[in-house]
């Protein structure tokens, strides 16, 4: 009896795996720079934050991916609920092809023009976005080999 409700508590875990928006699969290693992107938004605006997330900075990532500044773009949000210290609505990986790819402020602005030619609504749209945060981190993390 006991094995089964190990089996069961497994089970469940495996299936509130976080779901996976969109992906590019190339893992972060071989040197590229890898970025974890996390958002924690106000209660209620998880949805239409990454709505906006999709609308108004993946397309620009997606740019950069098609010229191959990054190499992978992977997004997911959690299926079950954490407490509010550690909660977290939406988390994005970046691997960049090098670090100073990573950390050019500049990366995605020739993109810009091309993709929104109304770039005062872009600027409200994503002023908006991020009012609709209540904190954001990003993280650098690196591949560990295992055995």
């Amino acid at each position: 009896m006991k094995r089964l409700g190990v089996l069961l508590v497994l089970s469940g875990f495996l299936l509130s795996a976080p779901k996976v928006f969109a992906q590019t699969t190339t893992p972060a290693g071989n040197g590229y720079f890898a970025v974890e992107d996390y958002y924690r938004v106000k209660w209620g605006y998880g949805e239409e934050f990454i709505d906006l997330w999709k609308k108004n900075h993946y397309p620009l990532l997606k740019k950069a991916l098609e010229h191959g500044d990054v190499i992978s773009i992977t997004a997911v949000r959690p299926r079950l609920h954490s407490g509010e210290e550690t909660r977290w609505d939406f988390r994005v990986t970046v691997v960049f092809r090098t670090a100073a790819l990573a950390f050019d402020e500049h990366l995605l602005d020739p993109y810009k023009k091309d993709l929104f030619p109304d770039l005062d609504a872009l600027g409200k749209s994503e002023q908006h976005r991020f009012e609709l945060l209540l904190s954001h981190w990003d993280i650098e993390v690196a591949e560990e080999p295992l055995p």
